[in-house]
């Protein structure tokens, strides 16, 4: 079965095809960029729209395939924006009636989890979201994707964003703060927020525009910044895998690009006997596959939706869907 996917959860919009034997076949991006300040909805949406044709025939040429060839519709149904998710579910309504084909709305959370495990080896991983807009530490138990551990204010990716804005590092400031972070030398005191198995990112932005003003290099506090809240998201990673005794983690979402990031939950992995699975860069990032292989494995599991079934869900929990793909 051959899947179009629509992501379209904040400032990316992606679109994908995916093949139930050759998995994925196309995965094309294009990611919102404002001109100044930080991500505003409507904008994001406006762009969404602008491009999601445009988009949608890369994707198509990409494959090799035609709208004739698509046997199912995919878009992400939230969690999200509001005004860009909307742009993602009526261009998928539109394609699924148009053509007269089955549509399905997933959980771009889960998505995440499945397209690292159509694509590397793990089977029954503890998956590490670090995104913009969700941090959260989830694992597969009794029929459901369960939320171990999570943010209980930002999403880490938001933070660092608007650590860098702050900083004058531009929009989008992973990157930026990653490059800074090399050079760093000192390791400053910045408030270590770890409450059970949540964690809590909105303090640390306070302390680091603080030590700013007293003086700090950018590069001490990006290096803090990386060295601390990596540490609270690999020990709430770890204690999530001894919690459900699993011997896998993955990483998702775009933090996930991070080498940092990845270097202390490859350490924390191999001290424990685990092992650590990281999927391609573009399929970490918000992306139309991930959102097509999902929908390719909820039809297949026998799950159907009406257009009437599609209206989007900003605050769509990952626990709220039954997983039935899975035993």
């Amino acid at each position: 079965m051959i899947t179009l996917g629509i992501e379209g959860t904040a400032h990316t919009l992606g679109v994908g095809v995916t093949d139930t034997g050759r998995k994925v076949l196309a995965n094309e991006l294009d990611m919102f960029r404002p001109e100044e300040g930080g991500l505003h909805p409507r904008e994001a949406a406006n762009h969404h729209a602008d491009k999601v044709a445009e988009v949608i025939q890369r994707a198509l040429s990409s494959a090799g395939v035609s709208f004739g060839d698509i046997d199912l519709i995919s878009f992400s149904k939230g969690p999200g924006l509001g005004p860009c998710l909307r742009v993602a579910a009526t261009a998928a309504r539109a394609l699924s009636v148009k053509l007269g084909l089955p549509i399905i709305g997933v959980n771009h959370c889960i998505a995440h989890v499945e397209i690292g495990r159509a694509v590397t080896d793990c089977r029954d991983p503890v998956l590490l979201y670090a995104s913009g807009g969700n941090t959260q530490v989830i694992a597969f138990s009794n029929g459901r994707y369960r939320i171990f551990g999570e943010t209980l204010d930002v999403g880490i990716g938001n933070m660092l964003d608007k650590l860098g804005r702050e900083l004058g590092l531009g929009y989008y400031a992973g990157p930026a703060i990653e490059k800074l972070a090399a050079k760093g030398e000192r390791l400053l005191d910045l408030p270590y927020s770890v409450k059970g198995m949540d964690v809590s990112f909105s303090g640390i932005m306070t302390a680091a525009l603080e030590q700013r003003r007293k003086g700090a290099s950018l590069e001490d506090i990006a290096f803090s910044v990386q060295e601390t809240c990596f540490a609270m998201l690999t020990e709430v990673t770890e204690r999530a895998m001894a919690h459900v005794g699993k011997d896998e983690v993955l990483l998702g979402g775009g933090v996930a690009q991070n080498t940092r990031l990845r270097e202390m939950v490859s350490i924390m992995a191999e001290e424990r006997g685990a092992r650590m699975f990281v999927p391609d860069r573009r399929l970490c990032v918000d992306n139309g596959a991930m959102i097509a292989w999902l929908g390719d494995l909820m039809h297949s599991s026998g799950v159907r939706m009406s257009i009437a079934d599609t209206e989007i869900e900003q605050r769509f929990r990952t626990d709220e869907v039954l997983v039935t793909w899975r035993s």
